[in-house]
């Protein structure tokens, strides 16, 4: 395995998430300085700069062509097109912190609200509903659009996983494992949806009828933060404690990688548009995984953009 870093800010501005757009360029959120940054792999990086005190967590591609992110310390969600056009719309419920967003099978996007125990949805015009969560102090995280036309999202305080259907009603279902702290959460190519446990040291998998199923990792102490699926049936996770990002297959077989730089946090983590993995790391970098043998040239380098 080939694994390169790719420096896009400085060490102070905290990659965090990171998702592959659809004009074929990596999106990722700088939660500490309030930036969104664009990286064509093999190019130089561009970003764009918000309140920077508003701390953008999860970002994710819209149905309308655009990216949409939350903006957990200021309590909105944002929007920002491929040419860098930024649109904000604040939530009904004060201090929500909203942290994760996906798309949904109706043409919206579904965010959750972490302070408010509710799951959010915003149209592409910027119209919000809010669904209160059956729960108080679940703290909902992580969200994706399940195979079953459902919403799947980690109750990180109430060690649950939790489903939302397009009506608003909630099911929920309590891990095996007690304090497991789910975090991140993705859909599989076999059709389950795939989290990881952070306080537990695990990954787990649920089907839609919500059949559990738990994988120890080798080193219990790594904490696994973000996962997403590849193209191959693989799911990769991030050990933000562990300094290393891992693969897991849909029957359970774990490999893990160390990462070059000490300490760099990885936390996001998706497909890159150039069939890699990659994954943002809060020392102000992106890591490229790949098979050995397709590394990206370095690019011409005159310093990032900023906007």
């Amino acid at each position: 395995m080939s694994i390169t870093e790719h420096q896009v800010t400085d060490a102070a501005s905290g990659p965090y998430a990171i998702t592959t757009g659809p004009d074929d360029a990596l999106w990722f959120t700088m939660v500490h300085s309030g930036r969104i940054g664009r990286l064509v792999p093999g190019a130089e990086p561009a970003s764009w700069q918000l309140d920077p005190g508003c701390g953008p967590t999860i970002i994710s591609g819209g149905p309308d062509g655009a990216l949409w992110f939350a903006e957990h310390r200021a309590h909105r969600i944002g929007r920002i097109t491929t040419d860098g056009k930024v649109d904000e719309f604040p939530l009904p419920t004060p201090q929500a912190g909203p942290f994760g967003i996906a798309a949904g099978p109706d043409e919206a996007l579904w965010f959750t609200e972490t302070n408010a125990d509710r799951i959010g949805r915003i149209s592409t015009d910027g119209q919000v509903t809010e669904f209160p969560l059956p729960s108080t102090g679940a703290f909902p995280s992580a969200i994706t659009a399940g195979a079953d036309g459902g919403m799947w999202f980690t109750m990180n305080q109430a060690n649950a996983i939790g489903r939302i259907g397009m009506d608003g009603r909630v099911s929920v279902h309590p891990l095996p494992t007690e304090a497991a702290g789910p975090v991140g959460i993705t859909t599989g190519r076999d059709g389950a949806l795939w989290f990881v446990e952070i306080a537990a040291g695990q990954l787990g998998r649920i089907t839609s009828d919500g059949a559990i199923s738990e994988f120890p990792l080798p080193d219990r102490a790594g904490r696994p933060h973000g996962i997403a699926a590849d193209n191959d049936g693989n799911l990769w996770f991030t050990e933000w404690a562990g300094n290393r990002v891992g693969s897991i297959t849909s029957d359970g077989s774990i490999e893990t990688y160390d990462l070059p730089t000490p300490r760099c946090e990885p936390h996001g983590i998706t497909l890159g548009p150039d069939g890699a993995i990659w994954s943002a790391l809060e020392n102000g970098s992106l890591a490229r995984l790949a098979p050995s043998g397709d590394e990206l040239p370095p690019p011409a380098l005159h310093g990032h953009r900023r906007r």
